[in-house]
């Protein structure tokens, strides 16, 4: 995007009315599709096709026309140089352990990717196992996952190109540092997963796509493969394959004990899941489906012997523990070992130290427990703030175990947890450019439409009025189970130096509240999201803590689809909107890569009930001729094959051809990244400041 826009900067005269950009013609077609017996106008069908002359030509005179406009903003180049004093402060990982060693990664502060480090005690030495930035020159190229042998020796290590979901497996002697020559294609939605005799891994691809086809062609029949170190891939074991299920995501890894190959199957991203398993110690044994229905979530813990235990919300919505004997596995032996709790919601579990370790959600807030194998308490941990605890990784015999703990204003602060005496020690602490104690983090709730409680997060300065005048983002989520709890980012701080005020809502189609929150707000219950986002929006200013002019929402991925959703239905709710990467057809995003995945959030475009619920509100169909809606910055990127571009592409040329007013409507089209995972901290910076900038403009703010 940089270079976009010093080429914008460099061909472009200054705009003469920068509040009324000229947008660049997006043609409209009479192009239509006839679903279930409704005409559905779809005018710009063309720009699905990412590699025509057209649609390049169009995202370059749209990248262009935003650039120009960012550039045109005086405050931008204060915020990039604050934002960046933020950002250049040590991050670390939370460290893990592998035989003898430990590994952790560390940015020192504007390094594009984080380094991989490696040491044999935690007070040592660190040595540098893995530098992503030596890999391109511009940093696009990152460290997507790694997994380190039982023995610590070996690293398989998977990286991803300008942010596609696409990965490449690597192996690389811990030791001396060096790769093998072995190089694995085409998995996606994967880990590695070391057999216990350090020989090689299981993983899952898919096979080859169409060449030209890789960031657009759908994602069917997952397969899971062995790779023995040091052979080609295409000598790779076949484990487990279902060509009588093309939609069933497969993942293996053995049990800790090496007894059992363990299988979790899913479709798409239902939340229901199958689990089935393989014995290690029999020669040929068969694939057994031991829990084949699909009825619940079932997360596999851990085993002692052939007794498995298993995180589920079968007939527990905030979840449980159960476990299953493979000698009895009928399920009238199934025996709950740990209660559902009736005001936490259980969010992961671990066994470490021969006990549970339970990662509880109290008010989207961490709540960690520990509980014997027979489910009686061991005592909690107690925190040292209202924020996110995550982490605790290991194995049911170590007697420490890492994890890292944040607020929305305290950046991630690594410990080390020692089972043998309850305590709790720093590991990694980082040094900050700010004050954290002149923020603050208030709990309010808002009522949605139908009564429902919905929990804000706002964070703020504390010296900050309530007058009815403080710019405000309204941030969202809403759905895929996926959980809001405080985290913090450098954005955030320099977005509340500014003067304004960040709020976090906790919607229904999250996982905050458990299965039954999360249900409704999927499918044709979606319009409860939106209700919950706009609930959120008025007790904000019916609370006199901001107004319609000085209020934006933003949100991405499917909070992109949220914030594309409220600006169609209630445009004069808000001032300006960030879209970024959102799904916004929701007609036709089962068609494009992993969208078809998603049919048991949203519902399927191809069922006529489900059909109209869909088409109710989906954001690229509701956008009416002659509405002045809010003030619109899209973002997407090119190589983003988790919500196809052309999503974001749709929306935004219909909303220029919609709009009715001064206020501008734009998208920023960034080069050489994905969905988000692994763009380049200049990047990432870049992107900020323009959002900051935008919204400076649009909110009519005066930085301090």
């Amino acid at each position: 995007m940089r270079i976009t826009l010093l080429l914008a900067l460099a061909t472009l005269p200054a705009l003469a009315d920068p509040i009324s950009p000229a947008y660049p013609d997006s043609r409209r077609t009479d192009h239509t599709d006839t679903l279930h017996g409704v005409p559905v106008p779809d005018p710009y069908r063309w720009l699905e096709d990412d590699h025509s002359p057209q649609t390049t030509a169009w995202v370059e005179a749209q990248n262009k026309v935003t650039a120009a406009y960012l550039a045109s903003i005086p405050e931008r180049a204060q915020i990039e140089k604050r934002l960046t004093e933020i950002w250049n402060v040590e991050r670390f990982s939370t460290p893990s352990k592998e035989g003898n060693r430990y590994f952790y990664s560390r940015n020192d502060g504007l390094r594009n990717q984080a380094l991989l480090y490696t040491l044999d005690k935690l007070d040592g030495e660190p040595r540098l196992l893995l530098d992503p930035n030596s890999l391109s020159e511009d940093g696009t190229v990152s460290l997507a996952d790694y997994e380190i042998s039982e023995d610590g020796a070996l690293m398989a290590y998977s990286i991803s190109h300008s942010g596609s979901d696409w990965r490449e497996w690597k192996i690389r002697d811990v030791a001396k540092g060096t790769d093998y020559p072995d190089h694995l294609l085409w998995s996606k939605f994967s880990g590695a997963s070391w057999s216990k005799d350090n020989k090689g891994f299981y993983y899952s691809r898919y096979d080859a796509p169409k060449k030209g086809e890789e960031f657009k062609a759908e994602n069917y029949f997952q397969k899971v493969y062995y790779h023995l170190l040091g052979t080609p891939q295409e000598k790779d074991t076949l484990i487990y394959e279902r060509p009588d299920n093309a939609k069933w995501g497969l993942n293996a890894w053995p049990s800790e004990d090496g007894a059992y190959l363990l299988i979790h199957v899913r479709q798409g991203t239902d939340s229901n899941n199958a689990f089935f398993y393989k014995s290690l110690t029999e020669k040929d044994a068969p694939v057994v489906e031991l829990l084949k229905d699909f009825d619940a979530s079932y997360d596999f813990i851990h085993n002692v012997g052939s007794l498995f235990y298993f995180q589920t919300n079968l007939d527990a919505p905030r979840g449980r523990i159960l476990a299953i004997d493979l000698a009895k596995p009928e399920r009238e032996h199934w025996k709950e070992v740990l209660p559902e709790a009736q005001t936490a919601t259980l969010d992961e579990i671990s066994v470490i130290g021969n006990r549970f370790v339970a990662n509880y959600m109290t008010d989207a807030r961490s709540d960690i427990r520990f509980f014997n194998l027979d489910g009686t308490p061991a005592g909690t941990l107690n925190l040292p703030d209202t924020g996110s605890a995550y982490g605790f990784r290991g194995k049911s015999t170590d007697m420490e175990a890492f994890y890292s703990f944040s607020t929305y204003t305290s950046p991630p602060v690594s410990y080390r947890y020692d089972f043998t005496n309850g305590k709790s020690t720093i590991v990694q602490s980082p040094k900050l450019k700010f004050d954290p104690t002149k923020f603050q983090t208030e709990i309010r709730r808002a009522k949605s439409k139908d009564g429902t409680e919905v929990q804000l997060f706002i964070v703020s300065k504390k010296d900050l009025p309530r007058n009815g005048q403080n710019p405000t983002l309204l941030y969202g989520y809403g759905g895929f189970n996926i959980s809001l709890q405080p985290y913090y980012s450098p954005a955030t701080i320099s977005w509340i130096e500014m003067g304004g005020l960040y709020v976090v809502a906790t919607l229904r189609g999250g996982g905050e509240y458990g299965e039954d929150w999360h249900k409704a707000g999927m499918k044709t219950n979606k319009q409860n999201v939106f209700d919950d986002f706009i609930a959120a929006a008025e007790f904000l200013i019916s609370e006199n803590y901001t107004s319609s002019k000085k209020l934006a929402i933003a949100g991405g991925s499917n909070g992109g689809l949220l914030v594309g959703a409220c600006m169609t239905q209630r445009p004069q709710l808000f001032a300006a909107a960030l879209p970024a990467v959102g799904v916004m057809d929701m007609l036709r995003f089962h068609k494009w890569t992993i969208g078809w995945g998603w049919i048991p959030e949203y519902g399927n475009p191809d069922d006529p009930e489900e059909f109209k619920a869909l088409l109710a509100y989906s954001p690229y169909h509701n956008l009416k001729p002659g509405i002045r809606y809010p003030s619109t910055l899209v973002q997407t990127a090119d190589h983003d094959d988790r919500v196809f571009p052309a999503h974001s592409f749709k929306f935004i040329a219909a909303l220029q051809h919609a709009h009715q007013g001064g206020n501008p409507v734009l998208i920023r089209i960034e080069s050489k990244a994905g969905h988000g995972a692994g763009t380049p901290t200049s990047k990432r910076i870049e992107e900020i400041a323009d959002k900051w900038a935008f919204l400076v403009r649009e909110l009519n703010m005066t930085l301090p």
